[in-house]
């Protein structure tokens, strides 16, 4: 298994698939877009599907979430999808995407093996869309839940990061929205992983700012704590249930203690936290012709350094030099 220091065990991987992404939300990269990685430095359909193999055969994953940049981007996505469930034990794969082009590739998706996804959403509205991601795309994300909801991707999950001044007046319309249309709504706090290194605490809407938002107009109960495990949504039961809302207060309210996840970025280095500032170089020696019991025994040494937590509130911390898109949700 890949077992820390701390007695953390992972069985949650998180694969990005590219670094590109098709908008350019604030909160992660300026409008002109970044440097991307060239596609040599990219892992391979066949490089992701075996440390893919790897993890589930050899070392206990058991969940598989493939992430980006935008993940519908690359090409043999859904190749990828279907070589995953193909796998003994079957994963549990799911996608995080911000839901452009997902209208035309829910179906195949679905069919090659995908059992749910995350699809970003910020606001209702076309306008605040357009000065979030400068990109004029809002209906086809609102098209990319519906086809995914048609296509039996659920529980079609909903994130959404509300910001100051910006959108936190949407937080209740979001989730009634939601709770009409059938989707899971999570509220996530932004995090300081942008590209331009302008995040600051008093910019980010807290976990109990959301909270005291929505309570304004929903009874929210707490769900069952037992149930919440290693999932780093807090849920709450809206009105008395069954319809649940999320936060992650991944800032304020870190579950760094009951962490499952490993992180897989597109050029082959083991990260054990999105603010994590080392990495492990598992492409380099694959190349070199590592054997799998070789490429096992550094990812288990790659688990075995992770810390404790990610130390926002350390007067120490340094947000990590790769933005979101890079590090992969």
């Amino acid at each position: 298994m890949l077992r820390d220091s701390f007695g953390r065990v992972a069985t949650d991987l998180r694969v990005s698939l590219t670094d590109k992404c098709n908008l350019r939300c604030t909160y992660c990269m300026p409008p002109e877009g970044l440097d991307w990685l060239p596609n040599a430095q990219l892992l391979t359909a066949d490089e992701v599907v075996r440390l893919v193999s790897l993890g589930v055969e050899r070392l206990g994953i058991t969940e598989v979430r493939y992430t980006g940049g935008e993940p519908l981007l690359r090409r043999e996505l859904a190749d990828i999808v279907a070589r995953t469930a193909a796998l003994e034990p079957r994963p549990q794969i799911s996608l995080t995407t911000n839901g452009i082009g997902l209208a035309r590739l829910a179906g195949p998706l679905a069919d090659a093996g995908l059992d749910r996804v995350n699809v970003s959403l910020d606001t209702l509205d076309p306008a605040t869309f357009k000065r979030l991601a400068h990109r004029d795309r809002h209906a086809d994300v609102i098209a990319g839940l519906a086809a995914a909801d048609r296509a039996g991707l659920r529980p079609v999950k909903v994130n959404a990061v509300l910001m100051r001044g910006v959108n936190e007046h949407e937080a209740v319309p979001l989730l009634r929205w939601c709770l009409e249309q059938g989707y899971e709504l999570r509220f996530i706090e932004q995090m300081p992983l942008d590209a331009q290194h302008r995040w600051t605490r008093e910019s980010m809407v807290t976990a109990d700012e959301i909270l005291g938002l929505l309570s304004e107009a929903f009874d929210l109960t707490p769900d069952d704590l037992e149930e919440r495990g290693s999932a780093p949504a807090e849920r709450f039961l809206v009105d008395g249930g069954p319809a649940r809302v999320g936060v992650i207060g991944s800032v304020t309210r870190p579950f760094c203690g009951a962490c499952d996840r490993v992180r897989l970025t597109a050029d082959g280095q083991v990260r054990n936290c999105l603010f994590a500032t080392e990495e492990s170089d598992l492409k380099a020696a694959m190349r070199a012709g590592a054997t799998d019991d070789e490429l096992a025994e550094r990812w288990r040494a790659a688990v075995g350094r992770k810390r404790a937590g990610h130390g926002i509130d350390d007067p120490s911390f340094l947000q990590p030099a790769r933005p979101m898109s890079a590090i992969g949700g």
